[in-house]
Order: C-alpha cells, then structure tokens, then sequence
C-alpha cells in the first residue's frame, strides 16, 4: 500500500492546543478512512509553557510531590490528561511527537505499537550515538538505568493519539517535582547529560526523528495486517 506521512513542526506550544489539534486530526482519520486513503500524522512539538500532566491512572496525583506554589515559582503549569501511563513533565528542550496513526493500516494493536515506538526511538538515537533499550518492566526508552524517553497513548477506533517525550536538553530539575511515570527509584537523562558539548540541536533531533518515522511507517505499512485480538 503506498504511504504518506504528513509531519508537522508546530513549534513551541502549550499543552492544550496540541491536545485540541491531535483530537481535531483524529477525528478525520477516522472519519475519512474509509473512503480515502488515510494519511499518518506526526506531530513535532516543544511545551511551552512547562506542564506536568497526570493521567486518570490510580495513584497519578500521588506521584506529583510540588506544592501549588513550588509550581508556580517553576513556572509549571499541571493538566488532567486522557492518554495511558502516569505523570510526566513536558518543557522546553524536550522533543515530544504526536502521531496520529490508523494502527489496522500499519497491522499493529496497542501492544505491538507501543514496542514499534519505543524501536524508532532507539534507531533515532543509535544515530547520535547512544546505545539505548527497552526495559521489559517499563514502557519507554532507557539508557543504563535511566530513562531518556517516556511514552503513553490513547487509541480510539484503531487512531492513535499522544506519543513520546524524548530528552534532548530540558531543565532537568523539574523532574523533581514528580516522581516521573510514577516509577520511584528510577532515574531520568537527556541527551545533553550523555553527549555534553556534542549534543545535537533540537533542529537537529527533529530532522532524525521525522527520517526514521518515515522509514519505520514505510517499512510497517508493508506488513500484512494482523486480526483484532
């Protein structure tokens, strides 16, 4: 099947109105792909302002450890959210992609797409020249111990929404007002801690991620389509 990917760069955008344009993209995969073929989306993005959200998941406000007025002087602004996984913070110098994906058309289920997110992300940053990996107990992109890229979706009718939020140089202290994905212990990186002075520009990030989504989505787009399970 041929295969169009339409990539997005929005910039630096506060949290709801990248929200309201996953939803509104949403929306026409699913209403048109019957009819049409359906385009994938990915859509490139910065938070600004700095958010933390929370998902409905049992014990995500627990996880957020800032008072009201800690947040304030941070300059953090926090969002209910409705995709899966725990808190997680969002900000300037974090790449986060959006696709929105009709997931029958690339033969994955929910599980599978989660593990075909978190390889493209691995490819992306094997080209930067850290080795990174999944951990079999956590959803994301680790380095060591460490994670580098959290992930978390919302799947509707077969279109997914949400996505990734890759570390490239973000303000690192802010993790603290979490306890990021709700997974205590665990440590979080970034590309600036790994590479130092060698760490790519966001410009740069950027125009590895939308090569390597443009190749995996090619690549999955041929796989002969799974039933529903």
């Amino acid at each position: 099947m041929s295969c169009q990917l339409n990539i997005q760069d929005l910039g630096k955008i506060p949290y709801m109105r990248a929200l309201e344009k996953q939803r509104a993209l949403q929306k026409i995969v699913i209403k048109n792909r019957e009819s049409t073929p359906t385009p994938f989306h990915l859509l490139l993005l910065e938070h600004e302002p700095a958010v933390i959200t929370m998902s409905k998941r049992a014990g995500s406000k627990e996880h957020l450890l800032a008072t009201e007025s800690q947040l304030k002087k941070a300059g953090v602004e926090v969002c209910a959210t409705d995709r899966g996984g725990d808190i997680t913070y969002h900000g300037t110098g974090q790449l986060v992609g959006y696709p929105i994906c009709d997931l029958n058309a690339l033969s994955l289920r929910i599980h599978s797409y989660m593990r075909f997110l978190e390889s493209t992300i691995i490819e992306v940053l094997g080209n930067f020249g850290i080795e990174a990996h999944r951990d079999s107990c956590a959803t994301g992109v680790w380095v060591g111990d460490a994670k580098i890229c959290a992930m978390g979706v919302r799947v509707s009718r077969w279109v997914s929404m949400h996505g990734f939020a890759l570390n490239v140089n973000p303000n690192m202290e802010h993790f603290n007002l979490i306890v990021p994905c709700g997974l205590a212990g665990r440590n979080i990186t970034s590309m600036q801690l790994l590479l130092g002075d060698s760490c790519p520009s966001m410009k740069e990030v950027k125009g590895v991620v939308s090569e390597s989504f443009r190749v995996a989505i090619t690549r999955q787009s041929q796989v002969q389509r799974e039933p529903h399970q």
